[in-house]
């Protein structure tokens, strides 16, 4: 009876909690210092700005998993998307952002 009590309540628990999200989900801290929220839109991930002078606007789509992503990405100041890609390494992801591929420019962002 105690045994089945156990596993009723470890079970309960395990379908309770809340799954785990992908590490390139949150809020993370641009080089410019404003603050860029990613969080799940649809099989992608979207990436908003949620502070300073561009605040509200979507800046990203990305898809992947597990620390390693693609997508794009755009210059709010210019208001240009370029092809991009994103790898997470601990709480710091390195944004990259290309023109044909060829000419790329990163930065890197630290989680909050």
């Amino acid at each position: 009876m105690i045994r089945k009590l156990i596993v009723a309540g470890v079970l309960m628990a395990a379908m309770s909690a809340p799954a785990l999200a992908d590490p390139i989900e949150g809020n993370w801290k641009t080089k410019s210092g404003e603050t860029a929220a990613i969080s799940a839109c649809g099989k992608a991930y979207c990436v908003q700005l949620k502070t300073g002078k561009h605040a509200g606007k979507r800046i990203g789509k990305m898809t992947g998993s597990g620390g390693s992503y693609s997508g794009t990405i755009t210059d709010p100041a210019k208001d240009k998307t370029y092809s991009g890609s994103a790898s997470i390494s601990g709480n710091t992801m390195k944004m990259k952002g290309c023109v044909l591929g060829i000419l790329c420019r990163s930065e890197n962002w630290a989680k909050m």
